[in-house]
């Protein structure tokens, strides 16, 4: 497993043929309570010839306690950021995959609502696959966003900066929003496990049953425990 910092070249290259990169990430797509987050960010010429700010790097590879600085930074180095989100319900009733392009679609209007035209820009998207342009033409109410210009990012987390910036900056959102849960929860221990099928986390399903913040729709009982 590669641990290079990721870089800006991609974001350089690309800004060569539009004015703002438009990078997204996601979170919570494997948990089994709380909702699924996407986090955006742009950039425009003047970040890409900046500095990536010192410790910026996939999430994942960020410890739990250096994340929130880490994310304050990387909000405040990229042009702009948001995180949009799609509910338990919502990922019952669509599915997980359209559930993320929910998500995706409503951080890039925000982002839109504070300026930053996506049309003008190309999307970067972490993974291999495009669930935001299905998303879009599935529904007259982002319609005009299937002509974004998506392209998908194998590791992208790992290797565009921009994308680093949103996955970040999106998994600190949604920590804090299941650390928030938590609070009406407790037996769930959603402050430590975030949603994600640990066995305290499981055992508490088995005991107290799913609670409303629960994907119903998924098969919790056989989850394996990823902590």
């Amino acid at each position: 497993m590669s641990t290079a910092p990721p870089t800006l070249e991609l974001e350089r290259r690309l800004l060569g043929q539009a004015p703002l990169i438009f990078a997204l990430d996601e979170v919570g797509r494997g948990a089994l309570a709380g909702p699924v987050a996407v986090g955006a960010s742009v950039i425009d010429a003047s970040v890409a010839e900046s500095a990536v700010p010192a410790g910026l790097k996939d999430s994942k590879l960020i410890t739990e306690k250096r994340r929130p600085d880490v994310a304050s930074r990387a909000a405040s180095w990229v042009t702009g950021s948001a995180v949009g989100w799609a509910s338990p319900a919502e990922i019952d009733e669509v599915g997980i995959v359209r559930a993320l392009g929910f998500a995706a679609l409503r951080a890039i209007e925000r982002l839109a609502a504070a300026g930053f035209a996506p049309d003008n820009g190309i999307v970067l998207l972490d993974g291999n696959h495009d669930y935001i342009t299905p998303t879009a033409r599935a529904s007259d109410e982002w319609a005009s966003a299937a002509r974004l210009d998506v392209r998908p990012v194998i590791k992208g987390d790992r290797t565009c900066a921009s994308i680093s910036a949103a996955s970040v900056v999106s998994k600190v959102a949604r920590d804090e929003h299941m650390v928030a849960l938590h609070t009406d929860h407790p037996h769930y221990a959603w402050e430590r496990n975030k949603g994600y099928a640990s066995a305290a986390h499981r055992e508490a399903i088995a005991g107290h049953g799913l609670s409303d913040h629960h994907r119903r729709s998924w098969a919790i009982a056989d989850a394996p425990a990823l902590f």
